[in-house]
């Protein structure tokens, strides 16, 4: 997984995904909008109206004072501990 970060302020903050698709992109805009300090996040992976863009660009917005990049670190611990007690339930029921 390959991030470039194309934006980047005290409360937003815009990354670059190469290699994702709507399926990880949802789970981590989900997990991210559960984080109390996030206002907003969202994703664009349309070329045609991005100017060719193939990759998905996250957006993430903060009130409060919160660092964007701290919240997007927070989401991405939420999706792992999600996606392993996942793992381990469905080991456990097979």
């Amino acid at each position: 997984m390959e991030l470039r970060v194309t934006e980047s302020t005290e409360d937003e903050l815009s990354i670059e995904i190469a290699g994702e698709d709507h399926t990880f992109m949802n789970v981590l805009k989900g997990a991210l909008l559960e984080h109390d300090d996030v206002s907003a996040a969202t994703y664009d992976v349309n070329p045609e109206q991005s100017g060719g863009q193939t990759e998905p660009i996250l957006t993430i917005k903060t009130e409060g004072g919160a660092d964007p990049l701290e919240c997007l670190e927070d989401a991405a611990v939420t999706v792992r501990k999600k996606a392993t007690s996942f793992r381990n339930a469905f080991e456990a029921a097979a």
